[in-house]
């Protein structure tokens, strides 16, 4: 094992308990490899994460991405970050090309475009990704995520139509309140 892996490890194992232990075993990864995708994702999702520092998260992100396009793992954090930020065009497209990418998790880029879609208020949209994602899903204990954001989604929905039908329903009572006085 490289000592830069050691350092990772130890980042990995402390993040996000132990933020000080994680900073000071990625700085030592990262004077050992400063183009290490892995180093850079988790500097990224310290930022994001831990310090809503969208701006500077994507810079990381773009920096591993850089590096190694195909650095699976950090697809997904910088979706979130993206969607945080409210960047949704460009969450859209770093999805899509995520998808293309042999080897990706699927069902985890699909979750991501499915609340990328919530935050956009567009959920029959978010419901369809939510199906992609179910059917592309092969961990057991993924599909929990899947299924507490298909039921966030769907109380969205429910909510939306029960506010519709209290709207009617004032609509109705102003109307048969004018027509009474006159």
């Amino acid at each position: 094992m490289k000592t830069i892996d050691k350092y990772l490890f130890q980042a990995l194992d402390n993040y996000p308990y132990s933020l000080e232990e994680t900073i000071e075993s990625l700085d030592y990864a990262f004077s050992y490899d400063s183009k290490n995708s892995m180093v850079l994702c988790l500097y990224g999702r310290i930022q994001a994460e831990q310090l809503a520092n969208y701006e500077e998260a994507k810079n990381y992100f773009q920096e591993a991405l850089a590096n190694n396009i195909h650095a699976l793992q950090v697809y997904p954090h910088y979706l979130q970050a993206l969607i945080l930020n409210e960047d949704y065009e460009e969450a859209l497209k770093l999805a899509d090309f995520a998808l293309t990418i042999k080897g990706i998790n699927k069902a985890e880029i699909f979750i991501r475009k499915a609340i990328l879609l919530e935050v956009q208020h567009q959920f029959k949209e978010a419901l369809k990704e939510i199906k992609s994602a179910k059917l592309y899903s092969i961990q057991h204990d993924y599909d929990s995520g899947i299924g507490e954001v298909e039921k966030r989604v769907k109380d969205k929905i429910d909510l939306l139509k029960d506010k519709k039908k209290k709207s009617q329903k004032s609509k109705k009572q102003s109307k048969n309140k004018k027509s009474k006085k006159n």
